[in-house]
C-alpha cells in the first residue's frame, strides 16, 4: 500500500546530501585550486548520487505498480488506506516492514557496488602498466 514511500524518502534525504557533498567538494577543490580526484577514484558526491538514482527509480516503479492496483490515487488523501483507520494501520505496517527492507536491500547493494567498482577502479591502472610491458 505504501511502502515505496520509505525509499522514496530516503531518496529525497540522499539527494540532498549529494548536492550538499558536490557543493563541499567544488569549495575545496577551489581552495587548493588542485584536481581533488585522483584518476582511481569516484567522488563521494557522484556515489551518493547512484545510490539516490537508484532509491528513485525503484521508488518510481512501485508508486507506479500501487497506481496500477488502485491502491494510490491522484486525488486526495492519495492513498487509499487513509479512507479507513484500520487500513491505515496495515499501510503503517507494511511501511515499516516491506518498506524499510527494501530501502536496507537497495543501499547494501549499492554499498556492494560501490567497493567493487572502487577496488576495479585502483586495480585498472596497473593491469594496463603490466599489459603494456611497463614496470608497476
Amino acid at each position: 500500500m505504501a511502502c515505496f514511500l520509505v525509499p522514496a524518502t530516503e531518496a529525497i534525504v540522499t539527494t540532498i546530501v549529494a548536492k550538499a557533498v558536490k557543493s563541499h567538494e567544488a569549495k575545496a577543490e577551489d581552495q587548493t585550486k588542485v584536481k581533488a580526484l585522483s584518476e582511481d577514484k569516484l567522488p563521494l558526491s557522484k556515489k551518493i548520487t547512484r545510490l539516490s538514482g537508484f532509491l528513485w527509480g525503484g521508488s518510481g516503479l512501485l508508486a507506479f505498480e500501487h497506481l496500477w492496483h488502485g491502491e494510490i490515487s491522484p486525488f486526495f488523501p492519495f492513498l487509499t488506506a487513509a479512507n479507513d483507520p484500520s487500513e491505515m494501520a496495515a499501510a503503517f505496517h507494511e511501511m515499516a516492514t516491506t518498506g524499510t527492507t527494501m530501502a536496507v536491500a537497495v543501499t547494501a547493494v549499492w554499498a556492494v557496488l560501490t567497493i567493487v567498482s572502487d577496488k576495479i577502479l585502483k586495480r585498472k591502472p596497473h593491469e594496463s602498466k603490466s599489459m603494456r610491458g611497463e614496470s608497476a
